[in-house]
């Protein structure tokens, strides 16, 4: 029983304690609420005076921006019044210019109307003067206006002729004095070396091949061997779909020979590399030499001259691979030698001479490519430089017409020369074509006024022509003779230069009887 109540008061008292305790926390827990309440007014105090103070910096930072930006668009407005201001003043000082020049072109219009009419009245009065000197001037001269205008226009054509005459004269002059050759002689140069032998000339060789394998390994490897051979050489190689074939293009005959031999040389021995085309190449130079120096000492036996000096036997070798109109220049010079030889001793000349001169006629062959000038200016230095005798020289320079033969060696040289290339057979160019550019020179000469007669003689390298004295001046002659040269030029091929020869004579006759 005892127990019953302890343990009642105990429960009682534990009652009693929690909710005493409960009550103490409550007590606890709203003095803290008050605590934090009267925390956060004060926080909020503080946060509005803070806000408050933040308002107030930041509305008087915005009216100074915007203080300082009414600043400067006033300063903005200023300067674009004051520009606004200085283009009005600009406006109106051009306004102000262009009233004063209307004034002035008004004044000037009326000066000028003012002008106009004191010039017309001038210019009938002078009409009015000229009519009555054209009368007076008639009347004393017995001429109608026509008459006078024909008689004038002759003077004045005459005098312009003569002046014409005389200043190209002039100009021709000064053109002999200040440069080596004028420009007829370079056309004259260019068409013998490039027209007249490159186009007639075979300026192609074939190689066989023994078979179309080689031509992979001429090539080579990214054609090297090809370019190689095309380098050392100097000429082109075209591999094309011909069989068994390659054709070596070039206008030097002498590369194209080398290169022939040396592609002959690779291809017989079989290993086509670039160090062995470089020693096919040298080696065929080599035979080259050796056999230009034995066909000039073959030549110059079989001609029956002696004497020579080494350098002109290696320039006749030469001649062995030059061609004109696709004959051999060897030959040929051979030929004029022998046919010059045989007229000689004939006529009972001397025919060493004739010889000589016939077999170094056209010496100068050997280096018309390489050198400027013309064949036979060539091989005339030539000659000079090697001590030939003066007959020898003349009869080499008057070949062809250039200068008046010394000798009848000479004209012999000249007629063997003619014989030898117009032969049948002897050269490309046929008779018929020939005979109709000798027609042709003929003709342009003769469609000229005043032009009595002409002739094309040289074999085509010049002309002559007869004028009628009574119808061309000797200064017309001038104007007659560049005006041929002209319509030659333009319209005919020919090889070398045609010369232009006019004359003009006035004969008297008369009979004592």
């Amino acid at each position: 029983m005892e127990i019953i109540i302890y343990i009642a008061v105990f429960l009682i008292s534990a009652v009693i304690g929690i909710f005493i305790g409960i009550l103490i926390r409550k007590k606890i827990a709203e003095s803290k609420m008050k605590s934090a309440e009267s925390e956060a007014k004060r926080i909020l105090e503080l946060a509005n005076k803070e806000a408050e103070n933040k308002k107030k910096e930041e509305i008087f930072k915005a009216k100074e921006e915007i203080m300082n930006s009414r600043k400067e668009l006033d300063q903005e407005i200023r300067e674009r019044r004051g520009e606004v201001q200085k283009q009005e003043e600009r406006l109106l000082q051009k306004e102000e210019n262009l009233e004063n020049k209307i004034e002035n072109l008004e004044k000037r219009e009326k000066d000028l109307d003012f002008e106009s009419k004191e010039l017309e009245e001038k210019r009938q009065e002078l009409e009015e003067l000229q009519g009555k000197q054209m009368e007076e001037l008639q009347r004393i001269s017995r001429l109608s206006i026509e008459e006078a205008k024909k008689m004038l226009l002759s003077e004045v054509e005459k005098q312009i002729t003569m002046e014409k005459a005389n200043i190209i004269k002039d100009l021709e002059q000064k053109a002999k004095e200040t440069a080596d050759k004028n420009a007829k002689e370079i056309i004259g140069y260019a068409i013998q070396k490039c027209a007249a032998d490159h186009t007639s000339e075979t300026t192609v060789s074939i190689v066989a091949l023994p078979n179309d394998d080689m031509k992979g390994r001429i090539i080579g490897r990214e054609g090297r061997n090809i370019k190689t051979l095309e380098t050392l050489t100097g000429i082109d190689l075209i591999i094309d779909d011909t069989p068994e074939a390659v054709v070596i293009s070039g206008f030097d005959p002498l590369r194209r020979e080398i290169a022939k031999m040396s592609l002959e040389k690779l291809i017989e021995d079989g290993r086509i590399h670039p160090a062995k085309i470089e020693e096919m190449v040298e080696k065929s130079r080599e035979e080259l030499e050796t056999i230009i120096k034995e066909e000039g000492e073959r030549a110059a036996m079989e001609a029956g001259v002696i004497g020579l000096h080494p350098d002109i036997i290696k320039l006749l070798g030469k001649l062995k691979y030059r061609t004109s109109y696709g004959q051999n220049v060897l030959n040929h010079s051979i030929e004029v030698s022998n046919l010059a030889r045989i007229m000689a001793e004939e006529l009972g000349l001397d025919p060493k001479v004739a010889r000589r001169a016939g077999l170094l006629h056209d010496i100068g062959k050997a280096l018309d490519h390489d050198m400027e000038g013309t064949h036979v200016e060539i091989g005339v230095d030539i000659l000079k430089k090697y001590k030939e005798s003066e007959i020898v020289i003349n009869a080499v320079q008057a070949h062809h017409g250039d200068v008046e033969p010394k000798t009848i060696e000479a004209v012999l040289v000249q007629a063997a020369d003619a014989i030898s290339a117009s032969r049948p057979g002897a050269r490309r160019e046929t008779l018929e074509a020939y005979i109709k550019r000798l027609q042709q020179l003929e003709e342009i000469a003769d469609s000229f006024e005043g032009v009595e007669k002409s002739f094309a003689i040289q074999a085509g390298r010049e002309v002559r022509i007869i004028v009628k004295p009574e119808k061309i001046t000797d200064s017309e002659m001038t104007l007659l003779a560049r005006d041929v040269t002209k319509r030659i030029e333009d319209e005919m091929d020919y090889p070398g230069q045609i010369k232009v020869n006019i004359i003009r004579e006035t004969r008297v006759v008369e009979y004592a009887k």
